[in-house]
């Protein structure tokens, strides 16, 4: 910025004037308007100039005239403080400090003094950027470790003090990241923190023992609202506390093994990411030195990391979608070539190199961009076009905030709040301040479209194949012309082609697009139109690719996307022309076209833990009170990942079993996100319920998966059977504000739950729910408590419900109550049972669904052409399927688990028939057997849901598997009327 201001532009005056008479006005009351000349013409001169800038700086003034007098004091506004000085004015203040009201009180009025010093002298030039962004977080610093020293004291009085197995007393440590870590923080920050604590142990000498974690966590708890909470006197700090591992849904504080054990096993790009800049900003020090040098292989890899590379390039494809998708443009920090991008560049050559290169493992963004010059990692001209863009967009933010002491990035829209921002970043006028603006935004968006670039991006202008079909597109052929190209081009049914070419040019949708997205369609088709024919049937891609083009008409960026990108439109082609379900898909949800872009990603689905952390991931960057997006998020992870496994499926990278291993792992994720969600809800509207105990829940609530989900074989378009479990006290209130009944809590938590999974936004539902299995079904509670659910099961349940709990496991919620409804289920499927009784109930309940269910034309497949070419054969319900097997499996663990408990090990088929070879139940051969057909005809139940198609065959398939399965149904359950065996 400019050494001085402009004179103050005519618009700004009557502010300067109207806050000078203000706080005149305020020494006159406060009596002090004798004693202004003690602040000197230096305050006087500085005054005028800070009041037209800052509302903020004018109103604290005004509420506390003696502040003017404080902030003189020993020459601290025109001076830098020394090393240690800022701390030293808050010991002061805290001193006599009695009391966590009064602890609040006095950080906050130290807050307002030291902010109202920092805008000065940002404002005034006496204080470069270095200077301020360090005051602020030296502020920071000061103000998280005196409240935690001053409330550890508090709690050592209350609950004894925190020691090791081996008594050695122990402290909390607060890792600072982001800005803070950096040593970075802007005038109106968030600071986003991580609690950890050495070591597992308990309190001594305190009223009554705590294990470390609670000690810390209640700890912590106190050092938040001493920050955060808003009072009269404002607020210190805005505390982020997501960033910590699992986010939200984690515990609030961690010991050491925990964080090293997380970010070793599970620990996400991201967060390496995020880790770069976390610094010790209170506790214990030293201790906080063991944990970073213990964290510091999860951040940086002793090799040179191209694993990182597709994973920062993926983050650098979710920034430049996000800028596209939402009104940036003003943001200096999120816009394109804002704050966010000249830190990405940075921390992706960290994160790539820094394993190698030590140089590189440093904090604050201009030493890395300083290193990256030294080392010749970038040129020296774009490492100071960098900086001195960095520069200049941090002081323009600094000056959006100083205004008044509000966290924002985004330029004004209004007049007068434009001439201010200009005059306080030394500029005559608007345009002139957006001139210099746009042009260092400019530099920055050109650097960062030019790190770690996708060698596969192709600018190269279009193959004269693809310029051949611009005529036929474009009208300048003749229909014979037209059908002759297509002919020649390997169109088998080039008549059908051309009309489904016309019908798109004639559609609404197309006839109702802009300029600019006729231009793009122009631009498109051709395109399409030659890669089509690259494709073993060119009519059916272009069929079924068609209605996405007609669906994104008037959102035709994602013409440009495809467009840009041949690599993902030859994707898009391979799989629709692969499957219809697809094809619906994604016309139906064009967004995930981004999935498209990575084809290594697209093939090569995550495992469960990594879709869990995607998950928590993309739910941190969304505020906790915006519920729309999070659905939106949740369906759009639930729409990609679909398009994922599918894709895997028909390339065949993806075996059946892993097929439905990631669709019940999604489930689950999703399910884990939508229970937090609604729980945090439920509890900030009502309270915490209790449990019988008295004590107050902790999530004592699970949701128990039966049917597909629960036997861990979801497939395409799968409904969840879920039951819903709570362990509270039906009839204590909760602790809120707006108290209620625990039994109505937990419905109203299950309600949340249905509604967020089925509730239908522009990117559908989640899940279709069926809640029939609960006890009593339909008729039934929503939510049972665990004592009714034994209750029922023990002692109401009918044979086909305690089937059904063969299959049934807790997927998300309580461990605890997880744990205590798997030894319930164990109890219910392992009593001793009178097996003629229960072989008799089981085969009526399936000779009903074949006769409700099967094929009428075959008698559920047990007539003499049921293995006929003219016939079709139900995979799941006709003799010999899916649900003859699953029976058959059902039969033996309520038969013969009360013998051999092993049975109730797992909840999915293929594991319990294993499980029956072992016990020496059925033979070897006999399960291998039933093992293959299950798994034929569920593959082809797949291929078949891929293909639009109902799970259906021609009569003559799978003879082999189907008599074996009759054999051994036969041999385990009562005798059916024999079926002529057709085999030659």
């Amino acid at each position: 910025m400019p050494s001085t201001l402009p004179p103050l532009p005519e618009s700004l005056q009557a502010t300067r004037d109207h806050h000078l008479a203000q706080w005149a006005a305020a020494l006159a009351q406060a009596g002090l308007t004798e004693r202004r000349s003690e602040l000197g013409e230096v305050f006087e001169a500085e005054l005028a100039q800070v009041l037209a800038a800052s509302d903020f700086v004018a109103e604290q003034l005004r509420r506390d005239p003696l502040l003017a007098w404080r902030l003189v004091e020993q020459g601290r506004l025109t001076r830098s403080l020394e090393e240690g000085e800022l701390r030293g004015l808050l010991r002061q203040v805290l001193e006599g400090c009695d009391s966590e009201e009064q602890l609040a009180q006095r950080l906050r009025r130290f807050r307002q003094w030291q902010q109202v010093r920092i805008i000065w002298r940002d404002l005034t030039r006496r204080a470069a950027l270095k200077e301020t962004t360090r005051d602020l977080s030296d502020m920071a610093d000061a103000c998280i470790d005196e409240a935690y020293q001053w409330l550890y004291r508090l709690c050592c009085t209350s609950f004894g003090e925190p020691v090791s197995r081996d008594g050695v007393p122990q402290h909390m440590v607060v890792l600072g990241m982001g800005k803070l870590g950096a040593v970075e923080l802007n005038l109106s920050s968030d600071i986003d923190l991580i609690f950890a604590y050495p070591e597992a142990g308990e309190t001594r000498g305190g009223r009554r023992s705590l294990s470390n974690q609670e000690f810390f966590i209640r700890l912590g708890q106190k050092l938040i609202k001493a920050l955060d909470a808003p009072t009269v006197d404002g607020f210190v700090f805005r505390v982020d506390m997501r960033l910590r591992p699992y986010g939200d849904s984690g515990a609030l504080v961690f010991s050491f093994d925990a964080l090293e054990q997380y970010y070793q096993s599970q620990g996400r790009d991201w967060e390496r990411y995020a880790m770069i800049k976390a610094r010790v900003v209170a506790g214990d020090q030293q201790a906080g030195a063991e944990l970073l040098a213990m964290l510091r292989p999860f951040v940086y890899r002793r090799y040179l990391d191209f694993a990182a590379i597709d994973a920062l390039r993926t983050l650098k494809q979710m920034i430049q979608r996000e800028v596209q998708r939402k009104g940036l443009h003003d943001n200096v920090k999120l816009g394109s070539g804002g704050i966010r991008e000249v830190e990405f560049i940075g921390q992706a050559f960290q994160l790539i190199h820094g394993g190698r290169d030590r140089s590189l493992q440093q904090r604050p963004i201009l030493g890395v961009l300083k290193t990256l010059g030294e080392n010749n990692y970038l040129p020296a001209e774009a490492v100071q076009e960098l900086t001195d863009a960095y520069g200049f967009l941090r002081d323009t933010e600094h000056a959006l905030q100083a205004v008044d002491d509000r966290q924002t990035q985004m330029l004004p829209t209004d007049p007068q709040g434009q001439a201010r921002i200009a005059w306080m970043l030394g500029f005559s006028s608007w345009e002139a301040f957006r001139e210099r603006l746009d042009a260092e935004r400019w530099r920055v968006a050109r650097h960062f479209a030019g790190v770690i670039a996708d060698p596969d991006e192709d600018e190269d202008e279009l193959q004269s194949s693809q310029t051949d079909w611009v005529p036929l597109w474009d009208g300048t052929l003749e229909p014979e012309q037209a059908l002759q190209q297509l002919t020649e081009a390997g169109y088998t049914e080039a008549p059908a082609a051309w009309k489904r070419l016309q019908d798109l040019l004639g559609s609404a949708r197309v006839r109702a697009m802009q300029r600019a997205g006729r231009e793009r369609l122009d631009t498109f088709m051709p395109r399409l139109l030659a890669m089509a024919c690259e494709q073993d049937n060119p009519d059916l891609a272009l069929e079924r690719v068609l209605p996405l083009v007609e669906a994104v008409a008037r959102r035709s960026a994602y013409l440009v996307l495809l467009t840009e990108n041949p690599g993902a439109l030859r994707e898009l082609l391979v799989l629709c022309a692969a499957s219809p379900w697809i094809a619906e898909q994604i016309a139906r949800y064009p967004v995930v076209l981004d999935e498209l872009l990575n084809a290594g990603r697209l093939y090569r689905p995550p495992v469960a833990e990594e879709l869990a952390d995607e998950l928590r991931q993309q739910l941190l960057r969304i505020p906790e009170d915006d519920l729309e997006q999070q659905m939106e998020t949740l369906r759009y992870f639930k729409r990609a990942h679909v398009l994922r496994i599918a894709a895997s499926e028909i390339a065949g990278t993806l075996p059946l079993m892993k097929v439905s291993d990631y669709l019940t792992w999604m489930a689950e994720a999703i399910l884990q996100q939508v229970l937090m969600l609604a729980w945090r809800e439920m509890v900030a509207r009502h309270g915490r319920p209790a449990r019988a105990d008295g004590s107050r829940c902790e999530l004592d609530f699970i949701i128990i998966g039966y049917g597909k989900v629960g036997g861990i074989e979801l497939g395409h378009g799968s409904d969840l059977d879920l039951v819903f479990i709570h362990d509270g006290d039906p009839q204590a209130d909760t602790d809120g504000e707006r108290p209620i009944e625990g039994s109505k809590f937990f419905t109203r938590l299950g309600q949340r739950v249905i509604h967020m999974l089925n509730t239908q936004t522009v990117s559908g539902a989640l899940y279709e729910v069926d809640m029939r299995l609960r006890p009593s079904g339909d008729s039934g509670l929503l939510v049972s408590s665990l004592a009714s659910f034994s209750r029922y099961q023990l002692d109401e349940a009918w044979t086909w419900e305690h089937q059904a709990l063969v299959r049934a496991r807790a997927l998300v919620g309580c461990e605890r109550l997880a744990e205590r409804f798997q030894a319930l289920r164990a109890r219910v499927l392992g009593r001793q049972r009178d097996e003629q009784t229960l072989l008799r109930e089981v085969s009526d309940m399936r000779q009903k669904m074949r006769d409700n269910l099967g094929t009428k034309a075959t008698r559920a497949g047990t007539t003499a052409d049921a293995f006929t070419a003219a016939q079709l054969f139900d995979l799941k319900q006709d003799a010999g399927g899916i649900v003859d097997i699953e029976f058959m499996v059902q039969y033996a663990v309520l038969a013969w688990s009360c013998r051999y408990p092993e049975l109730l090990r797992y909840t999915d088929n293929i594991r319990i028939l294993d499980e029956l070879q072992n016990a020496g139940l059925i033979a070897g051969e006999d399960v291998t057997s039933l093992q293959e057909a299950y798994k034929a005809y569920r593959a082809a139940a797949h291929r078949l849901a891929l293909q639009n198609q109902p799970g259906k065959v021609s009569g003559d398939q799978f003879h082999d598997f189907r008599h074996g399965v009759i054999k051994l149904w036969q041999q385990v359950l009562p005798p059916q009327e024999p079926i002529p065996d057709t085999r030659v």
